[in-house]
């Protein structure tokens, strides 16, 4: 028979700590909805860290969220480099809005040169972060990326699929890259039948940035724009 499992006195004394984190997390929501509210209307833009100046994603990271600027919208990041710095540097020639959400980690530096000081908010907790991702953008363009990348896509098409939030266009830039997992999602998980043929309709992909733009102006042609819960 297996012995229980003993616990250690230290636990008991664990949960004052969990009980004061509490209020850390609230003070995250509160200055985050008060300060992403007071930006207005963006979109957030996401992909990898990794990928430099010269990479084809990168650049056209920088044209895409030009553009947005222009349709009037900032644009939101997680703040680091590669794609993030990207799309914060589009925002910033074009003269918009250049949002940073960071996060506190060991290995990652603060706000990349681009996003605005005004328009940065560091999280310690990730779920904080991901809801303001989520709240105050109007569209998710997504550009190949890591684990970081697909957790919050794959947040986005659930949060959507089950109506937790109100629709917004999310949009895969990136053919060759995206491609393989489009294909996996419809051999896979739609022949067994844990989605929707349906589902595939959550989002779209493209790799012409004028795709991307038409995509947004049509959603919202006859939508309200603003948070999205």
């Amino acid at each position: 028979m297996t012995p229980p499992i003993t616990v250690p006195d230290s636990y008991d004394h664990s949960s004052q700590a969990d009980l004061w984190s509490i209020f850390k997390i609230m003070g995250e929501f509160v200055d985050g909805y008060d300060r992403m509210f007071k930006i207005g209307p963006c979109v957030s833009v996401f992909g990898s860290a990794r990928l430099k100046p010269g990479n084809p994603y990168y650049e056209k990271a920088v044209i895409l969220s030009g553009k947005l600027t222009d349709m009037g919208f900032g644009v939101i990041t997680g703040g680091g480099p590669g794609i993030m710095e990207a799309a914060n540097k589009g925002a910033t020639e074009s003269k918009g809005k250049s949002v940073g959400l960071c996060i506190n980690l060991p290995f990652e530096e603060q706000a990349n040169q681009y996003v605005d000081p005004k328009y940065t908010l560091t999280f310690n907790y990730f779920f904080a972060r991901k809801v303001m991702f989520i709240k105050y953008a109007q569209s998710f363009v997504v550009f190949p990326g890591g684990f970081g990348t697909m957790d919050e896509l794959f947040e986005s098409l659930t949060l959507i699929q089950t109506h937790k939030i109100s629709r917004f266009p999310v949009i895969l830039v990136g053919v060759d890259f995206w491609s393989g997992l489009i294909d996996w999602l419809k051999s896979q998980m739609v022949a067994t039948g844990t989605i929707s043929e349906a589902d595939l309709n959550l989002f779209r992909i493209t790799d012409d940035l004028d795709e991307v733009i038409n995509i947004i102006e049509e959603f919202y042609t006859d939508r309200l724009i603003g948070p999205n819960f």
